[in-house]
């Protein structure tokens, strides 16, 4: 499993990113041609290191996920950390599938099952979160319904409910309100469809499907944003 912790969390910079990016590619230069096979097939694909990078990149917070260990399960993403819930440390174990993506200039639609969620207490000290998951009256099979239960629900999560969640990214008005990620869409979802997100061989693969009907559309969203 690719273990992600860092002790401390780095500014991005684009100069760094791309030193790194560059090194990679020099290490693993098969990267190159899966690319390009990608690209023929309308499939984006990353290698699950990248996700690690970032994770480890952003991941520096006092409040932050810690240990965290990310790595495919094809067609889904195994994932485990350890989170302070409520003062009560916790390692969780899941793996998620996403089964729903549906990117439009109205909604950034996610839709994401878990399954094999696991919780286990990693401290002694006595505490409410403790003693439910030590009692087993926590039903994990089904953690939409307990975040349904959440006094502060995110704002971006529209359902959830048995082992499924979905989040609209739109409702995040930070993201809703940005105006090049409307430019950008405007401009390619005419064209471009996102069928489905999935792991292989230590990959996250984006699928999309073409429209070239939709060209007209995207030429006149690109002329209107010069």
């Amino acid at each position: 499993m690719g273990d992600v912790t860092s002790p401390t969390m780095p500014r991005l910079d684009p100069k760094i990113l791309l030193r790194h990016a560059t090194d990679y590619l020099k290490q693993h230069p098969e990267e190159i041609l899966r690319a390009v096979r990608g690209a023929i097939g309308l499939r984006f694909g990353v290698p699950m290191d990248t996700l690690r990078y970032f994770a480890r990149e952003f991941g520096g917070g006092a409040k932050a996920p810690k240990d965290v260990i990310i790595e495919a399960a094809p067609p889904g993403i195994r994932v485990a950390a350890t989170v302070d819930a409520m003062g009560t440390a916790l390692r969780a174990v899941a793996v998620i599938y996403i089964e729903e993506l549906d990117v439009s200039l109205e909604q950034i639609r996610i839709g994401v099952r878990i399954e094999g969620l696991t919780l286990t207490v990693l401290s002694d000290t006595p505490s409410p979160i403790a003693g439910l998951l030590k009692s087993g009256a926590l039903d994990l099979s089904k953690p939409g319904n307990l975040v349904a239960f959440m006094p502060k629900r995110p704002a971006a999560l529209i359902d959830a409910k048995d082992d499924r969640l979905v989040v609209d990214l739109m409702k995040i008005p930070a993201v809703a309100q940005n105006p090049k990620l409307k430019q950008a869409l405007s401009v390619v979802t005419p064209v471009l469809g996102v069928r489905a997100l999935k792991t292989k061989d230590d990959h996250l693969d984006l699928h999309r499907n073409a429209d070239l009907s939709g060209v007209p559309l995207a030429i006149a969203a690109a002329r209107a944003r010069v």
